[in-house]
């Protein structure tokens, strides 16, 4: 399973690609306003720290750039998608899932611009990006979980019909907010998940590891080297 980091700050994408070894990023509108800069900085300083690294297209390190959210028609999003994804081989756009983005997906991929069908909180919606072969989708976590929906369920019925249709789309667990959701979409079949830098650093977190290795130091100081 793949790990992406849910961000657009340079600074927190170095440390995940140099401490976790992320596959990718995923940025949207909220993780662009949180870098500081304008869209098109902050997009930009992505694909600067892409080609510097010499990671090359999106099948390296994909980058997820979502579309303007006012953007309501499938030409628009069409046209949006192009420009974004002229920038850098490793954009993959990321396009709501509605009726106009559903479109939009379609027409895209059919040009080779790959595409990242977002917000999806429902099998069905899912359905749809995997009949039009998107590169992604992203059913969000965190928000049904925090309805009282069973995630761990959701992402297995997501990856059944999937297995059984032969989707190709990859299936990012998006807004996932806690170490124990990353377990629930690995167990449930997801291909990939995408959190914030501080999720990773929790899930990495445990008392008994902290206890054990202060016994082990003990042990080490008190033997003969």
């Amino acid at each position: 399973m793949k790990y992406f980091l849910d961000s657009a700050k340079l600074d927190e994408i170095e440390d995940a690609y140099g401490t976790f070894g992320i596959d990718g990023v995923t940025t949207n509108p909220r993780h662009i306003q949180a870098s500081g800069k304008s869209f098109m900085d902050a997009i930009e300083g992505i694909a600067k720290w892409l080609a510097d690294r010499k990671l090359s297209d999106y099948t390296v390190f994909p980058v997820s750039v979502e579309v303007n959210p006012h953007l309501e028609k499938t030409d628009e999003m069409v046209r949006e998608a192009r420009r974004i994804a002229a920038i850098s081989k490793n954009f993959v756009i990321k396009i709501p899932c509605v009726g106009a983005g559903i479109a939009a997906s379609r027409i895209l991929e059919a040009e080779g611009v790959r595409t990242n069908v977002t917000l999806v909180f429902s099998p069905s919606q899912a359905i749809a990006a995997g009949r039009n072969k998107a590169l992604f989708v992203s059913p969000f976590i965190g928000w049904k979980e925090a309805n009282g929906e069973d995630a761990g369920a959701y992402i297995g019925t997501i990856a059944e019909i999937y297995r059984i249709h032969n989707y190709p789309t990859e299936i990012i667990c998006a807004a996932v907010r806690t170490g124990r959701q990353i377990v629930a979409c690995a167990a449930a079949g997801a291909h990939i998940i995408t959190a914030g830098l501080a999720v990773y650093q929790d899930s990495f977190k445990h008392p008994y590891t902290r206890d054990g290795l202060e016994l082990f130091r003990n042990a080490w100081d008190n033997t003969k080297q």
